[in-house]
């Protein structure tokens, strides 16, 4: 069986990246506005861990290796990296630079979780899905720039 490659119309191609780009934006701001208490209190519906101190716990126990003092710079730095990513993600001329690193942190992420909890969480979070996500919108925002110059 012989099946055609699916024709994308080039005019649908920035529609596309748009929605790539905030989507994983979103997610990643979502999750840091959520360590804040932003989207609530904790054990609210909907809010994973509603403060700071509920989330160095949980960074903590998936960074289970890592010396006890290194924890909450561990936590910090993943927030850091998630919240200037999710900014570089909306920003369309750090899509491509923002997008590999976005879809590097992610893939750490899901091999953390994958080592500290298993297999399972990361894929019911799509992690590794949103990671992949990532890489391929670096890969056609970088072309998409290099047909614009």
């Amino acid at each position: 069986m012989n099946v055609a490659p699916l024709k994308i119309p080039s005019r649908i191609v920035p529609i596309v990246l748009w929605f790539a780009r905030v989507a994983l934006a979103a997610g990643f701001l979502s999750a840091s506005a959520d360590r804040f208490g932003l989207w609530g209190a904790p054990g609210a519906k909907g809010v994973a861990w509603g403060n700071w101190e509920n989330f160095v716990a949980y960074s903590a126990s998936l960074n289970f290796f890592a010396p006890g003092s290194l924890q909450g710079a561990l936590a910090a730095v993943a927030t850091a990296a998630e919240i200037l990513l999710g900014i570089g993600l909306l920003v369309p001329r750090l899509t491509p630079y923002a997008a590999v690193l976005a879809g590097l942190l992610l893939l750490t992420f899901g091999l953390v979780m994958t080592i500290s909890l298993g297999a399972k969480p990361p894929l019911d979070y799509s992690v590794f899905s949103a990671a992949s996500a990532a890489l391929l919108l670096a890969i056609v925002a970088r072309k998409e720039r290099s047909t614009e110059s």
